[in-house]
């Protein structure tokens, strides 16, 4: 019986840290899809000229979970919502965090590039989504540093943590 205690303990270690090194290895691939998603926006903003509830759902047609998730989320409010746009964009931002593996910067750009959304010319709204992108890089490359670094280390540390813990009760 202790043994199998043991084992179940090894094993409830290993897939935290499993899903720790998950988060590292998504947040990149998250990172790149808003990226996607703002480089659309601009494209159906400027050559297609379309109004941002039409340019939402497209996006949202053409992208994987979670960003279309949150471009068909902010279409839908925008139908029947009769809130500021800035506090549905905000609102929907945070939603987005929880699903993908964003932290608290790439939130933060997310909602400052909302809050200009719509409020400028044409020419202006493209140097805001350059500018939103620019961001997003930056924070891309940091997100790959840390890739490297810390998702072996967190799957690693899983499964010593986990060993540590059974010899220490044995």
């Amino acid at each position: 019986m202790k043994w199998l205690g043991a084992v179940l303990l090894i094993i409830a270690s290993t897939c935290i840290g499993m899903y720790i090194s998950n988060r590292f290895e998504k947040r990149p691939k998250h990172i790149r899809q808003l990226q996607s998603a703002l480089q659309l926006l601009e494209a159906e903003i400027t050559y297609s000229q379309s109004p941002l509830q039409m340019a939402f759902r497209t996006i949202a047609n053409q992208l994987p979970f979670p960003v279309s998730q949150f471009f068909h989320l902010l279409s839908e409010d925008m139908k029947t919502a009769e809130t500021d746009f800035t506090i549905l964009w905000n609102k929907r931002a945070e939603e987005l965090a929880e699903l993908a593996s964003y932290r608290k910067n790439e939130v933060e750009i997310l909602k400052q590039f909302g809050s200009s959304l719509g409020q400028h010319d044409f020419i202006q709204q493209q140097k805001q989504i350059r500018l939103a992108l620019t961001h997003l890089e930056r924070e891309l490359e940091d997100a790959r540093d840390e890739h490297h670094k810390y998702s072996k280390l967190a799957r690693s540390l899983g499964v010593l943590l986990g060993v540590f813990i059974v010899l220490l009760l044995v």
